[in-house]
This record gives C-alpha cells, structure tokens and sequence, in this order.
C-alpha cells in the first residue's frame, strides 16, 4: 500500500486477469454463442430444416393429440413426457421423455440415454419426421460455458466459478486503477504498440462494462448454493432437498401412486390457458403419465418477465381440473431467478438478444486484448536482454503462446465442431461425442504447436485457419444441404436463423482473415524500415560509386 491505491489495484487487476483469462475466454465465447443455442441446434440438424420451411403449423390442441399418441407408444411407462411446441426460434415439435433410473447408472450415462429419448414431429402435418442426427448442437456450448467437459460437472462448475470470481476482481480493480477509464474510452492511438493495445483494452471494457459486471456476478449467482453451503447447513442441517422444496415449492417432484389411469385430453387445459395467458402455450410437461397422481404443467413463452422461470399452469392429470397457477414468485425466490434470467436473457427479443451477443464479443475482445497487452509489456522489458544476445524469459514465452492457442485456436476448435456436424459418418456412435471431441481435439492441436514455436508465422497460420474454417461454414451448408443462403435469406421465415448463422460465422472468419493480413502488412512494413537505407549509408554509396 505504499504506493497507494491505484497502484496497488494496478497489480490485482493484472495477475487477477492474467492467471484465469484462457479459461475466461473460453467460458466468454461458448457462453455468447449460447444467446443462439436453439438457431446453432437448428443448423447443426438440417433433417429439420424441411420442417422450418413447412406450411403452416397444425393448431396446439391437435399437435399436443398427436405428440401424445406418439409418446404413448414410444414411452408409456416413463416418469415425465416433455412436449415443445413450434415458435420463432424452434419450427418443429421436440418431444423427449424420462425412464425410471436403473440402478448403477452414472449421472453420464442417463444423460446419454436422454438424448437418445426423444421424437420430432412435423408441425404442418403433426406425423413423426424423419430422425435428426445425434448431435448436442448449441446445448455442447451452453453447458461447456459453466461444466466445461471431461470432468464432473461439480468440479466444472467450481472452476468457473472461481475463474468468475478472479474476473469481478479484475473488472472492479480496473475501475479503479484506470482514473481517466472513461476519457480513454474516447481515445485509440494506433501505431504505438503498448500504447494501442492499452486503448483497445480500455475502449472494450468500458464499451460494455455494465454488461461485463452483470454477466460476472449473475454467474455466480445462478450457481450460489453451490458455492455458499453454509446457510443451507446452518438452518436446513444440510438438507438441500428440503431447502428446495421450501424455497421452489413449484419445482417438487410428483410422486406416482402406482395405480393406472387414463390421461385426460390436453385440448381443454389448453384452451384454459390460452385464454388466461392471451397467448399459446410453449411447453407442456406431463409428469408420471397414465398414473392416478399425473399432472399436467402448461408453460407460458418468457415473454418480458426477468425471471427464468416462466409462468405455468398445472391441471390434474386424471381428471383434467386446474390445481395451481404460478406467475411471478416474490422474496428472496423472486430476486434470484431474476438475476438468474438476466445471466441467461430469456426476455430478450430479437434485437436485445443481438445487443448481448454483441457485448459478449466485446468481453471475448476485452479478455483477449488484456492477455496481449501483458505479454507486449514484458517484451518490451526484455528487449534489450535478447538485443545482447540473452533469452525471452520462460513466462513470457508461455503466456504468448497460451495467447495464440487460446485467441487464435478457440476459433480453429469452433470451426472444427461445426465442420464435424456435417462430415461425420450419420450412423457413428455417440456422435454427438465425437463431435464434442473434435472441439478439444482441434484446440489441442493449436495449443500445441503455439507452444512449440509461438511467434508472428504461428498467429498468421491459426488465424486463416480459423478464418478458413468458420468463412466456409456456409458453402459446406449449401453443399451438404439444400438450404443454401440463396435459400435461407429470401425462402420461410423459419430458415432465417440458417440464414442468420451463415451470415454472422461468415462475418466472423473475415474479422479473422483480416486480422491474419493485417499481421502480415505489418510484418512487411517492419522489414521495409530495417532494408531501407540511412541517408549516411546512401551517401557513403554514391561516394564509392
């Protein structure tokens, strides 16, 4: 504290950023691309792009029927039947169901076998469409952006967590330390290396600060009881499930009375809710099907409300009479599924939803731009050591090559789970994990070869590669499918979140391409002032001549 409280806050905000930001960028780009996690899934399944340029759909009553017929011959005995019915975002009815857990399962292996448990049905005619491929689509990303992979979901989500936690740190200790952080937004001197990259840095976190402390501690928030056990001990004696149960009464299991009964007709709980909501239904759990204690859970669209959990109705199974209806909660419930559905903007319409996709490139950039503008700083301390012959410190050389592995190759690994979707073999199995593993293989693969040579030709070859890979993303849909971009942009208005994804990893790869020339202009520009001649030694020449 000698040297008082700016600078002090100068080296938290460094190291708190520096030791957890590869991690934090990817956890920032897997966690932005997730604001299009349903568009991502639909282009990652194009055997439902036929069902997003269909007529339109059948109405909810005779949809439900129909999904209905279908799960009680898929699934009869199942202890839950989800039905999503079409909208904007989503053009075709997803169904999927639960079996009763058999003993020995791991937490792995009934995921897997409940990805495996679900149906699609065509909206226009109501008729099963042919099976999507085994893909997790932008649910991969979703989830990586807080369980990561490889690893217990705990042990994931306790190092987000705390990588989280580092980057409140970092974005509070730089408020504080930047004293001119607002003026300087204003301000970009290109050119001057340090210099340029410090703007950079400052101009992409304030851009969108509010953004930036929002998504932190909402993070942290939506995975709280987790994080802070001890209220939970203290007045539940570590009971979680009855804590749950006290706090989200909405959210208890129905237990079956193991006696059959036949499920009533959804038509009229339908029509119930509709005319209370003024608006249709978006999703419809049945919860122990053809049992005496079945209920019905009618869910309203997110509409404007900020809590992650919408609105809801829920009718006996059996005899079809209203039980409850949910709206907003209040208290303390209230608050954290607020912050819950800020963290998650399942309130955002199409345009705020392009705001935070935005913001959180500019996260990935802040990140990013911090990262590098360490590694300048320290090269420029040991410029004058390599100059007489000395070595790059050991550090510097790991963070410039963690930097291109992470800013250079995160894009290569991208590209390559989306290439993955569409080159594997349709009848692999637990594709939708090779596709999983081709992310981290490709990744991996980067990682590697910026730690064995990091320099200018190593940033230059990733970054076309990336370029390359995410660029071509839309001729390799229009070759595996027939919903090319001449289709998508002018064709329904269900393919336009095909069209919308083309667009934007099109416009992507050309940033990265971009940056790769730009490299390479300077690159050229720098030989140009080392070759090109000093008035002395051009003098000295024309003498001898």
């Amino acid at each position: 504290m000698r040297e008082g409280l700016r600078q002090s806050m100068a080296w938290l905000h460094t190291w708190s950023g520096l030791l957890v930001c590869w991690v934090l960028l990817l956890i920032f780009m897997a966690g932005t691309s997730a604001y299009y996690r349903d568009e991502i899934t639909l282009w990652m399944k194009p055997e439902l792009h036929a069902s997003a340029a269909a007529t339109p759909a059948l109405p909810p009553a005779a949809l439900a029927a129909r999904t209905v017929a279908a799960l009680q011959e898929r699934a009869p005995n199942a202890t839950a039947w989800y039905i999503g019915l079409p909208d904007e975002r989503n053009p075709a009815v997803l169904a999927s169901w639960t079996l009763p857990p058999k003993k020995g399962m791991s937490m792995a292996e009934r995921r897997a076998a409940f990805r495996k448990q679900n149906l699609v049905l065509d909206p226009a005619t109501g008729l099963e469409a042919p099976p999507a491929r085994d893909t997790r689509g932008g649910e991969f990303l979703y989830r990586m952006h807080f369980d990561l992979y490889y690893m217990s979901a705990i042990w994931g989500r306790w190092i987000v967590g705390i990588c989280a936690m580092f980057m409140l740190v970092a974005i509070v200790s730089g408020v504080i330390t930047h004293k001119r952080i607002f003026k300087d937004f204003f301000t970009f001197r290109p050119k001057k290396g340090q210099r340029s990259w410090l703007d950079a840095h400052n101009a992409t976190a304030v851009l969108a600060l509010p953004f930036h402390l929002m998504i932190t501690y909402t993070g942290i928030v939506t995975l709280m009881f987790m994080y802070m056990e001890a209220p939970t001990k203290a007045v539940y004696k570590g009971d979680q499930q009855a804590m749950f149960a006290e706090v989200f009464p909405d959210n208890e299991r129905v237990k079956p009375a193991k006696i059959a009964a036949p499920l009533a007709d959804l038509g009229p709980m339908l029509t119930q809710a509709e005319r209370a909501w003024g608006q249709p239904v978006a999703r419809i759990v049945v919860s122990q099907p053809n049992d005496a204690n079945a209920t019905v859970q009618l869910v309203r669209p997110s509409g404007r409300q900020l809590s992650n959990v919408e609105p809801s109705m829920t009718f006996n199974g059996v005899s079809g009479a209203l039980v409850s209806s949910t709206g907003e909660p209040s208290g303390v419930s209230s608050m954290r599924r607020a912050f819950y559905g800020l963290h998650v903007a399942h309130f955002a319409d199409t345009l705020l939803r392009a705001l935070f996709f935005l913001c959180g490139l500019a996260g990935c950039a802040m990140v990013a731009t911090g990262a590098l503008l360490w590694g300048v700083k320290e090269r420029q301390k040991y410029a004058r050591i390599v100059a007489k012959g000395g070595r790059m410190g050991f550090g510097v050389r790991l963070v410039d090559a963690l930097n291109i592995g992470a800013i250079a190759g995160l894009p290569i690994a991208f590209g390559a789970y989306f290439w993955s979707n569409r080159l594997l073999p349709l009848a692999l199995d637990n594709r939708a994990a090779a596709e999983a593993n081709c992310f981290f293989i490709a990744w991996g693969a980067a990682l590697l070869l910026a730690q064995i040579k990091p320099s200018r030709a190593m940033w230059r070859f990733q970054l076309v590669v990336g370029a390359v890979l995410l660029a071509g993303l839309p001729l390799l849909n229009a070759v595996t499918t027939d919903t090319h971009l001449g289709v998508t942009l002018f064709g329904p208005a269900g393919l336009r979140p095909v069209a919308a994804f083309d667009l934007t990893v099109l416009a992507l790869g050309g940033l990265l391409g971009y940056a790769a020339w730009w490299l390479k202009r300077k690159e050229q520009n720098a030989l140009g002032k080392q070759v090109r001649p000093t008035p002395t030694a051009s003098l000295v020449q024309k003498e001898a001549a």
